[in-house]
C-alpha cells in the first residue's frame, strides 16, 4: 500500500472545533447503523444454522443415551481397561473427583481455619475468604478430608469421535 502524507491542518477556531465533533458524531452514528446491520445478519445467520443443525443434534443426544447404556451395560468387556476403542472412536469411564463442602457458614469456617493450619493457602480465594474447590482437589484425599471437606470419586461415562477415520 502506498504512502500517505497528512496535511498538518489545524483548527483554528471553536466554531471549526464544534464542526470537527459533529462530523465525528455523524461518522461513529454511521458505524453504529452499519455495525447494527451486521449484528442482524449475524443472529439471522447463527439462527439458520441452529434450524439447520437441530435434527443431528436430536439424532446425537438419542445416539449418546444408547451408547451410555450399552457400554455401562457391557462394562465387563472393558475388562480391566476403562476405555474401549473401535474404529470410529472411543467410550468408556473417566475417574471424576467432586469436593463437597458443608452449607454452614460456622463448619466452612472451620475448614479455612483448617487450611490455613496445615499451610494449604493455596484453596482459599480472597475477598471474602472462600475455598476454591479446584485447588482443594489437587492435594492428596486424606489431606481433604483430614480438613473438613468431602471427597466423592466415581467413574463417568464418556466418548470421543475420530475425526480422522471419518475423514477418510
Amino acid at each position: 500500500m502506498a504512502r500517505v502524507r497528512m496535511e498538518d491542518t489545524k483548527l483554528k477556531t471553536w466554531e471549526e472545533v464544534d464542526a470537527a465533533l459533529k462530523q465525528i458524531g455523524e461518522w461513529q452514528r454511521s458505524i453504529t447503523k452499519v455495525e447494527g446491520k451486521m449484528n442482524e445478519q449475524i443472529d439471522k445467520a447463527k439462527a439458520k444454522a441452529e434450524e439447520e443443525a437441530k435434527p443431528f443434534k436430536d439424532q446425537i443426544k438419542a445416539y449418546e443415551v444408547q451408547v451410555k447404556e450399552f457400554v455401562e451395560s457391557n462394562r465387563d468387556d472393558l475388562g480391566n481397561k476403562k476405555t474401549k476403542e473401535l474404529n470410529f472412536g472411543k467410550a468408556g469411564f473417566r475417574k471424576s473427583t467432586k469436593i463437597s463442602l458443608p452449607k454452614a457458614a460456622a463448619k466452612l469456617t472451620e475448614i479455612i481455619k483448617k487450611l490455613k493450619s496445615l499451610g494449604m493457602t493455596d484453596c482459599i480465594v480472597q475477598p471474602p475468604e472462600k475455598i476454591d474447590k479446584d485447588a482443594l482437589k489437587k492435594y492428596p484425599a486424606n489431606e481433604i478430608i483430614k480438613v473438613g471437606a468431602g471427597l466423592k470419586v466415581e467413574d463417568v461415562f464418556w466418548y470421543e469421535t475420530n475425526e480422522e477415520t471419518l475423514a477418510e
